[in-house]
This record gives structure tokens, sequence and C-alpha cells, in this order.
């Protein structure tokens, strides 16, 4: 779910948030505007007294719309005057002649004639005075237009960085530069010009904005892959686990009968007593006793290799989980029970490494094997719904209720979808029913914590802020330990009262409840962000990624932390007093440009 605070007048998704931390008040580079000018007609008329006839010569007078030029100026009357009196033998300053030069260069690139323009614009360079500095620095940023057109990529950085040693706060070099570093992959210098490009530009020009977006999941993505091989497997928190095994409807591991009595406990059975008992760390090494254990001995071996699975899986283990997945689907002997929920799951997994159509193609096989199965559906419809694919995962819910009408998490998520998808379409009529379906849910199912916490999201969505904290109160008596109840209701303060101290507050309860909350460190270090503590905010994103699941997940929250380091060097080469800056986001109010 995008994360949107409003702070003051600004409406800020999380990346804008990572990304924004103001502007510097003077940019010192001016504002240009297209002048229409025109010439005053020259009628002359000059007579020969020698001859016999007299002969009139004139010049029409013309009205001409002068063109932008690459560097943002247009030719004014001052300059054309000047122009005119070197025409007539007047002397001309060398800072007139450079910029009489870069004229004739912008003609010469307007035209597609860019190895003439290079040539007026090394002329331009040559004769200005190095002290005109704003001068100096459009002359190498025009070269380097011409340059970029010819695609000579280290002539575009050279000629960026040279114009930028002139005015280090001319955007335009920064943002030309960030292209450069695109087409030659470098990422991390691509992504630190285009944020001091955004903070140069006030976040006012979307083509900039949508080019970070793109630059910061490129650089995400890439940190991910390298992730994902890297990262070390986590056992997870006990509400993680609970969370994600309350969302099944009849799974095995849940519901196996097992011989009561037997001393000592080994393999299989070791195993699911940790799990009962919440001692996680010790159920993957339980279950390779009873997979490595000989045939007589190993009665419970399918049964293991789907628990291992499953929490490699929960781990972050992929490789090792689809082994065990992979196991069970060739082993002939395992029950179609236990081959639908190794389908099932393994088209988790695949989701969780963006393999999406091997994971719909995984449920479509346990549909064949277990049409009734209602956890296929239910399963299916998560999933779906994460993808934004809102009517398809609402016919899966509703395939789900119907096989398990007595399961309060389907039905409530249906509800959930059912919700989404009016509120999509607009549909008034249709989205007081769904809200009377929570009601009615509620009422049905009064101890059940998604109920709540599902109706407080969608009233705050609606911006029924009050009513909202109700639901969440209510979430909190029958779960008070639930971190991701805490972190929702520090999102809803911050949308609804702007207090990012109370919103702190939470969040830190939250990772005091779960030291493994990835959502809490995320979103904590966000509003870090926000407050312009960059360092703490990397800090915060860096906890966050270690406790990240999906390869998802891991692209946004290594873009959270490209942003904000990118932010961290931006800031300190040009020099911005961040706490003011930092003050004036707090307010609403943005430095206006000059």
């Amino acid at each position: 779910m995008a994360l949107n605070m409003n702070i003051g007048s600004l409406k800020l998704t999380r990346w804008q948030l990572a990304l924004l931390i103001g502007a510097p008040l003077a940019i010192g580079l001016g504002t240009y505007a297209v002048k229409r000018w025109s010439a005053a007609p020259d009628t002359s008329q000059s007579k020969d007294a020698g001859k016999e006839q007299a002969e009139q010569k004139r010049t029409k007078g013309r009205i001409e719309k002068q063109p932008l030029s690459i560097d943002g100026t247009a030719p004014d009357k001052e300059l054309e005057r000047k122009q005119k009196s070197a025409e007539l033998g007047e002397k001309t300053s060398p800072l007139n002649e450079a910029n009489h030069y870069k004229t004739e260069g912008n003609n010469c690139y307007r035209n597609g004639k860019y190895d003439e323009a290079i040539s007026f614009y090394d002329k331009a360079i040559d004769k200005c005075p190095k002290e005109h500095r704003t001068d100096m620095a459009i002359f190498y940023q025009n070269r380097a237009a011409s340059y970029e057109m010819l695609k000579k990529w280290s002539k575009v950085k050279e000629d960026c960085s040279a114009s930028l040693e002139y005015n280090p706060r001319y955007a335009k070099a920064y943002y030309r530069r960030a292209r450069a570093h695109e087409a030659t992959k470098d990422m991390v210098e691509c992504l630190d010009d285009v944020t001091a490009t955004c903070i140069l530009e006030m976040f006012q020009n979307n083509q900039t904005i949508m080019f970070a977006d793109r630059v910061l999941k490129e650089t995400g993505r890439v940190d991910a892959e390298k992730g994902m091989r890297t990262r070390e497997s986590v056992v997870p928190s006990a509400s993680f686990v609970n969370t994600y095994m309350r969302s099944f409807i009849a799974d095995p591991l849940q519901s196996i009968s097992v011989p009561e009595g037997t001393t000592p406990l080994k393999g299989f059975l070791r195993a699911r007593s940790a799990f009962l008992s919440e001692e996680f760390g010790d159920i993957i090494a339980a279950c390779t006793e009873e997979i490595e254990s000989s045939e007589a001995e190993a009665q419970y071996k399918v049964e293991a290799l789907l628990l291992r699975g499953t929490f490699h899986l929960l781990c972050g283990s992929y490789t090792e989980s689809k082994q065990d997945f992979d196991a069970i689907l060739a082993n002939a002997d395992a029950t179609p029970t236990l081959r639908t929920y190794a389908y099932i799951k393994r088209a988790a997994l695949f989701i969780q490494l963006d393999e999406r159509d091997k994971g719909l193609a995984d449920f479509e096989e346990a549909e064949q094997l277990m049409p009734d199965n209602p956890d296929i559906y239910h399963q299916r419809a998560q999933i779906l719904l994460l993808l934004e694919q809102i009517e398809p995962a609402l016919a899966e819910f509703g395939k789900a209720v119907r096989l398990a009408p007595n399961h309060a998490i389907a039905l409530v998520q249906q509800c959930y979808a059912e919700y989404r998808l009016s509120y999509l379409v607009g549909d008034k009529r249709r989205l007081d029913g769904v809200m009377r379906a929570f009601d009615q849910a509620i009422e049905r199912f009064p101890d059940c914590v998604e109920c709540y916490s599902l109706m407080a999201q969608v009233l705050a969505d609606q911006q029924e802020f009050p009513k909202a904290q109700q639901y969440y109160e209510k979430a909190m008596k029958l779960a008070p330990n639930n971190p991701a109840l805490i972190v929702h209701q520090a999102i809803m303060v911050l949308q609804w009262k702007g207090d990012i101290e109370t919103a702190v507050q939470l969040l830190n309860k939250a990772i005091t409840v779960d030291p493994k909350c990835e959502l809490a460190y995320e979103t904590l270090g966000t509003v870090e962000v926000q407050r312009a503590n960059l360092k703490k905010a990397v800090d915060l994103f860096e906890k966050a990624l270690l406790y990240a699941k999906s390869q998802a997940e891991l692209v946004h929250v290594y873009s959270l932390r490209n942003a904000a380091v990118a932010q961290i060097n931006v800031t300190k080469k040009l020099g911005i007093d961040m706490s003011s800056v930092s003050d004036m986001i707090h307010s609403g109010v943005m430095p206006q440009g000059v």
C-alpha cells in the first residue's frame, strides 16, 4: 500500500518523502522568458546625382518570433544593437563577442548542425572572460547539449561538470549530466544529479520527478538483485509467523494429528512441538533430522519437507524452500493434500521472487488437484489483491468464502476487496453496501482482529479518522502486541493530525514489540527523512532491508535508502541548511523559484 503523507498543503508519496528536503533559497540562475522582438522598418533612399533615374533601396520590416535557445535565453534588443555595431566596425567587448558566438552556436544546434555548434561554443568559451561565471556555465552547458546529440557521453559529463564549476546550482547542467550517467549505466551518479535537479527545481518539474522515480526504481532493482543473492536468512518473529498461519483455512501442518506422550521427541514431532511453543529457530533442524533419517524411522518425511519448506520461505531462504517443495511434488507417495499445499506455497515463493507467471501456474496445478480446497482461492486472492488485480481477486475471495463460509479473515478480506473496487469505480450505492457488510462481519466475528483493523483502514481512507481510531483501539484490545496494527495507527496519526512526535512514539513502540518488523523500520525511516535526519533514516532503511521478505519489498526499501543517501550527498555539495529547509516543509511553505 502506497504511503501518502500530508504535510501542510503538500501531499507526498513515499519516494518523494525520501527525496524531498527542500531547496536553497536562492538558486542564482535567474529566469528567462521567450521575447518577441521586432526590428523597426529601416527604409533608406540613396540617389546618384550623375544618373538620369534615382534608385531606391529599402529593407522590409519584419516581426519575428525568436525560438527559445537551448540554454533558456533569447537574444534581446541590446545584444541585437551590439551586433549591428559590430557590423559597422565598432569595437565590441569580449563578453559580447562570446555571446555572439553562442547565438551562432544555438542557431546551428537548432538546425541539427551539432559539430558546427560545438565549434562556435568553443569560440565563446575561449573569448569569454572567466569572471563572467554565469555566461561560462551556459556556454559549457550548451556545448554539452551538442555532445549529447552526438552521444559523446564522456564529453557531455566533462562539459556539464565544467558548467557546474562556474555555477554550482545550475539545474539544467545537473539534469543533462544525469542523462549522460543514465546512458552509461552509472546509476549512482545519475541519482545524485537528478536529486540535485529535483531540489533546485523545487519539485515543480514533473519530467524531472518522473526521471528521478525511474532512476530510483532502477537502482533499487539492481541492489535488490544483489541483496537477494547475498542476504542471510532471518527467523521471523512470532507475530509474523502467526499472521501468516492465520491466513490459511485448512493447512495440514496446523491440523495434523500425531501420537501423544512420545518421548523423547525427535524429527517431525520435535519440529511440531517447537512450532506450537513458538520456538521457531528449532524447526528447520528438527525437520532435517526427520528427512535424513531412515525410511523405517521416518513416518512424517513429506510433512517434514512441507514444514521445512514453509519456514525456509518465511526465513527468506528461497532456494532451499523451493528444493523442499519440489521434492514433495516429485514424490509419488505424497498425498494430494500435501501436494496441493506444496503448490500453493511454491506459488507464493515465485511471487516473492517476482516470477508471477510461475506462481499463477502453480495455483492452477493446485486447483486441478483439489478444486474444492478454499486455501487455493484465498491465497491466490490475496496475491492478486497485492498485484492490484482487484476484480479477479474479488472473484477468488468469493470462491473461498463459498467453500469456507465461517472463515472470518476470508470474509473480511472479501469486504475489503469489494471496498477497493467500489471506491475505484466511484459507486456510492455499492460503497454503502460494503460498509454494511463490514458491520455484519464484525457482528458475526467479534473476536477477529482483521475485521477491526481492515474496517479501521477503510475509515481512515475515507478520512473518518475518529471512527477509525475506535476500531484500531478495539483491534489492539484483541492483539496488543501486533506491530502491524501499531504501524497503521502511526500512519493514520500522520494523515489525520500531522503529529510526527506521536507517530514516532508509536513506530518505536512497534519496534519494541517486534524488533523484526520491517514495516516499522521503513515507515520510521521515511518520517526521519521528513525531519531531515537523513543518516538516521539510512540506518533505519538498512534495518528494514534485513527483514524485507519479497524482492518487491527489497526494491522499494533500497529505493528509499538510495534516495536518502543521494540527498545526503547533494545537500552537502550544495551547502543546504537542512534544518531550516525542514522547517519550511513542516510549515507547508516552500521557497519560490527565482
